[in-house]
């Protein structure tokens, strides 16, 4: 799968039909929130959404910005993977105790 990078967006789209997508739109000038992930019902179960958190990680990420997870998804992929919430500032994604 071919995923396309746009300023807020990364997706995967074959024929026109929307395959999978992450969207971030910027809060401000130093940080973005993860909004949406999704993945058409076809695809799931083979580890797209969890790869888009890591393309969308490093993207963010090499852009020098900080990320708010507001999506139940994201929120809960970095409560388990702790080793990517360097650059979470939302309380809500970190491991409980």
């Amino acid at each position: 799968m071919t995923f396309q990078y746009s300023v807020d967006r990364i997706f995967a789209e074959e024929n026109g039909v929307l395959l999978a997508e992450i969207n971030f739109p910027h809060r401000d000038d130093k940080r973005v929130n993860i909004t949406h992930v999704f993945v058409d019902e076809s695809l799931r179960g083979k580890g797209i959404a969890s790869h888009l958190m890591e393309l969308a990680y490093g993207y963010i990420k090499g852009r020098n910005l900080l990320i708010v997870a507001k999506c139940p998804y994201a929120i809960e992929w970095f409560k388990k993977h702790p080793d990517y919430q360097d650059i979470v500032i939302n309380v809500k994604t970190k491991p409980t105790e």
